[in-house]
């Protein structure tokens, strides 16, 4: 996967409900009622990212969930991250 211009990047971003840009990665949180619907996220995503063979990176604390994406291999954002993004708003 080739590295995506700020532009590309710029433009995608607008197309992705309430993800950000962090340094060379697209993040977004949520929160949840408790404990166990936020674990139940988690583990969508989770079968969605083997799916996908394209994994974020968790952060979890309780009922609060954000991940993060960036393709490693291509030193930056892809279209890889955007489809997962896009993907995983659809779960929610």
């Amino acid at each position: 996967m080739q590295k995506l211009s700020k532009n590309e990047i710029d433009q995608k971003i607008k197309s992705l409900n309430n993800w950000s840009l962090e340094g060379h990665s697209i993040k977004k949180s949520w929160q949840f009622s408790d404990f166990k619907e936020a674990m139940k996220f988690i583990n969508e995503v989770a079968d969605l990212a083997n799916e996908q063979d394209h994994h974020p990176e968790i952060f979890n604390v309780y009922n609060k969930v954000e991940l993060k994406f960036s393709t490693h291999d291509a030193g930056g954002l892809t279209d890889r991250d955007f489809k997962i993004a896009a993907a995983i708003d659809r779960l929610k």
